[in-house]
């Protein structure tokens, strides 16, 4: 068996191997391409490290193929607006070869052709939506559009297809245009929108729709955007995601991208950026960093161009900001040119700068106290599980927390909330070492890999920070975005009755453990030259013995959430592994001064008589109703339809902002940061926060339980004496 640590060279040595050989395989003569034919290896190379490495790999036949097939149109057509049945039947004669593409044995056909009608059928779609859009749609009369769904087809003819469109634009402009209509209404009477007659605003509407559409096209699939390196990553990450829904390939420029998220850090210019009518633009620059230096860049300039001056400039017309992000950052010291549009009189520069490392200050772990009555409590934020795997010096979350502990512990805190809401997870070792700052020695959490080899995972292996480092009540907040080492955390702490996890009914369900394998060696921005390849090669198991896949982490105490109906877990994916369970590890519960029972029951009740979370539970159970339902295109009827569901909305969100903010208070260390920081965007980011804690219901109702169990625990010690 190879070793986890072994994988990431056993992956260069069969991606370098598979690149040494002729191009040999079966049907390879007919392909002249020589790009598709590179790919086409790296697939295979793909294929063989996912058949021998992946936790559970399923078998690469013709039912893995069909499933490929329609999976990958998918990706190209989601809502079924572009391809016609006769494009499907004539790709379907690639239906069960796919397979035989990654193997090798044939030549790679299908993703190729796929795209190639993609790209025609696109061609001819802006004459189609542009003269729907020349003319003004009828409101009065009854019309029905129906949401995609998985039961809809592509549509059968031309003539179809433009049927399709006019229900799909129609249903556009009348959301679009009943916008229009409610702002009109508020105007005051001198505005000039005020002025405006129904037909002016449905003209406008069309030509809103209109401008979306063009900017999608342009954006999404110029040729720059969706290149054929694009086209590969969105074909191999489909065969990816059929093993599962995390084991991912990178192009080299996004595995570069994938690795600044878990770092918590990147080499960049230093400046906010944002996109606007398809411009980027500088949007704040960041006190100290490179383009502040320069002295050359301001906020509301614009980047047009970026390069390295060696390389002909890349223009950015058209690039979405995720995109462009990635063009602009690049190895540690390496240098960047950007040509400018100055905001301040229209000129043009080239401004040369050498990257620098910045800070993601809104991703980091971050405390504040909360005062309610008699009891001080601590509320940390913790965003991702970020930890620098290649700067041994760099951020990592589990230092971060402890420090926020000792900061929090300095204030004399006598209670404490970890928000984990929204942490999409990251470093495993990480979690491990936070686990440790809670309870005694002992495991953290279980894996087992492919041949069901189990090993328990410990916690408090933190060479700087010995034992535990916080002691008192303890309520965790997860939401089911809440995942992976998330719920790792969130499940020890429940297992070890070590705190009282509250949010939503239950977190997101990943229990899966990914590796990172390199494809070939760095090339000179860092990159590995043919990418990056995120595996699945374990699973997780609580402590408890069960698996927090597809189940998650059920909440001691459920708060009503509208994103419960977004049904975006783990479990809401076909490709998701199973849930199953092994024998529990050997620990000691954490033996609690509360009385959990009376504080969850007492919780329950509050939540329940609460009115703002009855009101969530009540928009929930309408919306899981009435999901793709067929919208009716009468603007009377649309329009009363969408006022009922606005006031709705809109009271969930009021009632879910406090109108008495919690006492918040930030750490006297802390001081200067949020009110004295000489970088004014970061001050106000800081502020913005202190904001958001203060005003939200379910930190309030958080706070509650935390008091409950301070007085809970005073009480009982009190009749102990």
């Amino acid at each position: 068996m190879t070793s986890r640590k072994a994988l990431p060279v056993y992956a260069m040595l069969i991606i370098g191997g598979i690149f040494c050989l002729s191009a040999s395989c079966k049907g390879s003569n007919n392909n002249n391409n020589d790009t598709l034919t590179k790919q086409q290896q790296l697939l295979v190379g793909i294929g063989y490290i996912i058949e021998q490495q992946h936790y559970a790999p399923k078998p690469i036949d013709d039912a893995f193929s069909q499933k490929i097939f329609d999976s990958f149109l998918s990706q190209l057509d989601g809502e079924k607006d572009i391809f016609l049945q006769s494009d499907i039947k004539e790709l379907s004669q690639y239906r069960n070869s796919i397979d035989d593409e990654i193997h090798g044995q044939t030549a790679m056909k299908f993703y190729p052709a796929a795209v190639d009608i993609f790209k025609k059928r696109i061609a001819v779609l802006k004459p189609l939506y542009t003269k729907i859009l020349s003319q003004p749609f009828n409101f009065s009369k009854p019309d029905m559009y129906q949401p995609i769904g998985d039961s809809l087809d592509y549509p059968a003819d031309a003539a179809a297809d433009t049927v399709a469109w006019q229900q799909r634009l129609k249903y556009r402009t009348l959301v679009a245009y009943n916008d229009l209509i409610a702002q009109k209404a508020k105007a005051k009477a001198g505005d000039s929108l005020s002025k405006k007659s129904n037909a002016a605003l449905e003209k406008e509407a069309r030509n809103s729709v209109e401008s979306y559409y063009n900017r999608y096209f342009e954006s999404k699939f110029n040729a720059t955007t969706f290149s054929r390196t694009a086209q590969f990553s969105m074909f191999v990450n489909t065969i990816t995601h059929e093993m599962d829904p995390h084991s991912d390939y990178f192009a080299p420029v996004d595995q570069r991208a994938f690795n600044e998220d878990m770092s918590n850090s990147f080499y960049g210019i230093g400046a906010q950026l944002q996109e606007k009518d398809g411009q980027i633009k500088i949007e704040s620059v960041i006190v100290g960093g490179a383009a502040w230096k320069s002295k050359k860049i301001a906020a509301g300039d614009i980047i047009l161009k970026v390069g390295d001056g060696k390389s002909p400039q890349i223009d950015l017309s058209g690039y979405a900001i995720t995109d462009a992000i990635k063009l602009i950052r690049g190895a540690k010291d390496s240098k960047v040119v950007l040509t400018m549009k100055k905001a301040s009189d229209g000129s043009i520069e080239d401004v040369s700068m050498i990257r620098e490392k910045v800070n993601l200050d809104q991703a980091a772990a971050k405390s504040v106290i909360i005062n309610d009555g008699k009891n001080k409590i601590g509320y940390l934020n913790l965003p991702e599980f970020y930890a620098n795997f290649q700067d041994p010096k760099g951020a990592r979350c589990a230092a971060d927390v402890a420090k926020e502990l000792q900061k929090l512990k300095a204030e004399n805190i006598n209670g404490l909330i970890i928000d984990l809401r929204f942490n999409p997870g990251g470093s495993l070792s990480d979690v491990n070492k936070m686990i440790g700052y809670f309870v005694n020695a002992g495991p953290a959490v279980q894996v087992r890999n492919r041949n069901n080899q189990q090993q328990e995972l410990m916690d408090n292996d933190d060479a700087d920070y010995k034992g535990v480092l916080y002691t008192g009540p303890l309520v965790v907040m997860v939401n089911e975005f809440s995942a992976s080492a998330s719920e790792i955390f969130a499940a020890a702490m429940q297992d070890y009755n070590r705190a009282i996890i509250v949010g939503s009914t239950s977190t997101y369900g990943k229990g899966t453990v990914q590796t990172q394998l390199p494809l070939g060696k760095p090339n000179e921005n860092g990159e590995p030259e043919y990418g990056g390849l995120k595996l699945t090669v374990e699973k997780f198991y609580r402590i408890n013995g069960g698996s927090t896949q597809m189940k998650g982490v059920s909440s001691d105490i459920v708060m009503p959430d509208l994103l419960e109906s977004f049904n975006n877990r783990e479990k809401d994916n076909p490709s998701a592994l199973p849930w199953d369970k092994i024998a529990a590890a050997k620990y000691t519960a954490w033996n609690p001064t509360y009385n959990k029972e009376t504080i969850i029951k007492d919780a329950v009740t509050r939540i329940n008589e609460n009115p703002v979370f009855k009101s969530i539970a009540k928009t929930n159970a309408w919306m899981s109703k009435n999901e793709n339902k067929p919208i009716d295109l009468s603007i009377d009827k649309y329009r009363a339809n969408q006022d009922s569901i606005q006031k709705m909305f809109n009271k969930d969100d009021n009632g879910a902002v406090l109108k008495t903010p919690l006492s918040v208070n930030v750490l006297k260390v802390d001081y200067d940061k949020y009110y004295k920081n000489p970088d004014k965007t970061k001050q106000g980011w800081y502020q913005d926060f202190l904001k958001s804690v203060s005003k939200d219901v379910y930190i309030e109702e958080s706070t509650k339980i935390v008091s409950d169990m301070i007085d809970s625990g005073k009480q009982q010690t009190a009749a102990a004496k």
